[in-house]
């Protein structure tokens, strides 16, 4: 039978599962809690910076996209470890393709920044 949780229980639920997710990214990944690490105090910058509001968005948001790729990124090696530990070139793919969504995440974040700053110092 399927599950038939609706409305607030559902959204309830939902964010329970999204707080075990962040909390077991944080036990789990080292590169999550590296990152978070890093965009912390980069998000404090971010508001203590005289930028406009635009910019504080998109600084914030770069910011967060490296969070929420990571995650992603982890998701996907969790399952192909979950598959098998031996070697197949898909199993490869897979997460090289993950760490490329965060190289990538992170390139983004640095040209956000690098525009927004950049013309105050020049």
């Amino acid at each position: 039978m399927a599950n038939q949780t609706t409305g607030l229980i559902r959204i309830y639920k939902a964010a329970g599962y999204s707080v075990k997710g962040v909390l077991a990214a944080w036990k789990n990944e080292a590169a999550f809690r590296q990152e978070a690490i890093m965009v912390i105090p980069a998000m404090l910058l971010a508001f203590w910076l005289d930028v406009s509001t635009a910019e504080r968005i998109l600084m914030v948001s770069s910011l967060w996209l490296i969070l929420i790729v990571e995650i992603i990124n982890s998701a996907i090696e969790a399952i192909v470890d979950r598959i098998g530990p031996e070697l197949h070139p898909l199993s490869g793919r897979a997460k090289d393709l993950g760490s490329a969504a965060v190289a990538l995440a992170i390139i983004l974040t640095l040209f956000v920044w690098a525009m927004v700053l950049l013309p105050r110092l020049f």
